[in-house]
């Protein structure tokens, strides 16, 4: 697979609740959709045809429904997405991102532990 396609806002926001119930139909979707925020039958169907196209999504027949689920983990999602913004806004430097997000919000005591145990990590990674 060459470049993986990068998912708009909306897109996203689509994918997220695929990642979650690992697979819909777009009146399924819509429902959920609509919950959050109104939005019309039509416009969750016309994104889930072009993320089809673009290769985010995967679609089957069921009958007379299409039945969708993600093309792409969401893992994966989140490393490109990290990455470009890497690339882009901090020029690939990892201290400028994150102290931007620990100086934008606050993390947690719960969070610090965690990410004092995944710089011990990185850091034995670093020494072999």
């Amino acid at each position: 697979m060459g470049t993986m396609p990068k998912p708009t806002p909306s897109e996203l926001e689509i994918l997220d609740i695929l990642w979650e119930k690992r697979k819909a139909t777009v009146a399924e979707l819509h429902n959920v959709m609509n919950k959050r925020r109104p939005t019309t039958y039509t416009t969750v169907l016309k994104f889930m045809q072009i993320m089809h196209e673009k290769g985010l999504l995967d679609r089957e027949q069921s009958g007379r429904a299409h039945i969708y689920r993600p093309a792409i983990t969401q893992r994966q999602t989140q490393k490109n997405l990290v990455t470009d913004l890497l690339d882009k806004a901090f020029r690939g430097s990892a201290l400028k991102l994150v102290q931007h997000v620990l100086e934008t919000k606050p993390a947690t005591q719960e969070e610090l532990a965690e990410i004092r145990r995944l710089i011990t990590q990185a850091e034995a990674k670093t020494k072999k």
